[in-house]
């Protein structure tokens, strides 16, 4: 009784997903179990799943004739991870689907599910172009299913940016986000690195959105060697474009309010060649060590750790830093494509409490910043309730705080930015840059 590496593998992910771990940490660790073909098949089946969850439930629903909540959770797993294989990896054998999907039940010990996995996979691939929207008259609920997200995201986004944008965020979701890096500068030439890549058989090409930016695709040993020695960091473009709007200068004191997993602060650090203190502030002793690593790795020794809960009175004197970043905990929305599983766990409720704490880590931060300094406001969420309904919030409570301009490769100056997955390639970020008087 076998089943591929890459598909137990993701059974068992996907089972940790269901009980609250995230998708991403759990394929790094397995990362090193696998042969690089199972590793990709893994990768590709975990986040397809997630990607597709409801999607693949309406085709199971009516294929057992029975609601999903009433099927044990690894007999789901196991058809989703079934049907998902038959609808949209075309390369795999109908016949090597079912018969893993088979064999999988019996390794978990539901042998009496055998015969019920083995009917229901074989029905669906007797009819391989059941559409689960067919007779659906409503444009969010049809949109729903088909780009499989909870209707109540569709209707939200709907009604926040339109029928047609939300459709084209939605679709974009379900892609496979493109690898974007950036050169550590303090450990290598960037020409040197690029070139090394191309002729390691990658392709390379230059951001149109973050300045120090660039895609990548191929070359995946020579990428993880560079990860790994600290002379390239993998980092979507919408995220390095926030640190390049910090406008870092040698000799400036900069605190990252909310800094792990140290992505953006080590960016700074090295933007300022090392010539700036950089304070990293996290309310996670665990998540300040990935910070602590990855400033190692990079030979960054400007960037000071601190712990603290910025919704708090910071443990920093009144006007002590001259450039301060809020990238703010969110529901990450902006990142669904990474991310799959956040669209299946946030609530509307969930929206609103993250935007109150924003305005209360925005003001805490505020307090520190010197005048004339400079405050960037940051989330990967594209909710207005934590973007621009909080940055208005704020300057209605702080008359001595003003708009500045913020600048991308591909926009003018603006006071506050918005990237899209479907747009720009990048993950949804909003970026508002303050200046205090």
């Amino acid at each position: 009784m076998s089943v591929s590496p890459a598909r137990l593998a993701a059974f068992s992910i996907l089972r940790k997903v269901e009980a609250g771990a995230f998708s991403s940490v759990l394929l790094a660790a397995k990362e090193s179990e696998l042969q690089p073909l199972d590793r990709a098949l893994s990768h590709e089946l975990v986040l397809g799943v997630l990607r597709w969850q409801l999607y693949l439930d309406k085709i199971i629903e009516h294929f057992t004739r029975r609601k999903v909540k009433s099927l044990d959770l690894p007999v789901l797993l196991i058809l989703r991870l079934g049907v998902y294989q038959l609808r949209f990896l075309s390369r795999v054998p109908a016949s090597a689907v079912v018969n893993d999907a088979v064999n999988l039940v019996g390794l978990v010990r539901l042998s009496s599910a055998k015969a019920f996995v083995n009917a229901v996979l074989r029905r669906a691939t007797r009819e391989p172009n059941y559409d689960p929207v067919a007779g659906i008259s409503t444009d969010v609920e049809r949109l729903a299913i088909q780009a499989s997200h909870p209707e109540w995201l569709i209707e939200r986004w709907s009604h926040a940016f339109g029928l047609e944008m939300a459709e084209e965020f939605a679709r974009a979701n379900n892609e496979t986000p493109p690898t974007a890096i950036r050169v550590v500068r303090r450990r290598d030439d960037e020409s040197e690195i690029l070139a090394r890549i191309g002729n390691a058989g990658g392709v390379v090409q230059a951001s149109q959105l973050a300045t120090g930016a660039w895609r990548v695709a191929g070359a995946v040993p020579l990428i993880r060697e560079l990860v790994a020695s600290g002379k390239i960091y993998v980092q979507d473009e919408a995220s390095q474009l926030v640190a390049n709007s910090v406008e870092v200068q040698k000799g400036d004191r900069v605190l990252d309010v909310c800094a792990a997993p140290g992505g953006k602060t080590t960016q700074i650090a090295d933007c300022a060649d090392n010539g700036a203190f950089v304070g990293a502030a996290d309310l996670s002793l665990p998540r300040l060590t990935i910070v602590r690593e990855s400033a190692r790795r990079q030979h960054l020794n400007s960037v000071r750790l601190v712990q603290l809960d910025a919704t708090g009175s910071l443990p920093f004197a009144s006007n002590c830093f001259d450039r301060v970043l809020v990238d703010a905990p969110c529901s990450g929305t902006g990142t669904l494509r990474r991310n799959p599983e956040i669209r299946w766990r946030i609530t509307p409720e969930d929206i609103q409490i993250l935007s109150n704490r924003q305005r209360v880590i925005l003001d805490n931060a505020a307090r520190v910043l010197r005048s004339g300094g400079r405050l960037v406001y940051s989330t990967c969420s594209v909710e207005p309730e934590e973007n621009e309904q909080v940055v208005e919030s704020f300057l209605n409570r702080h008359s001595e705080f003003r708009r500045a301009p913020i600048r991308s490769l591909s926009d003018s100056p603006s006071d506050a930015l918005r990237t899209w997955p479907h747009r720009d390639g990048a993950d949804g970020f909003f970026m508002a840059a303050l200046e205090k008087e």
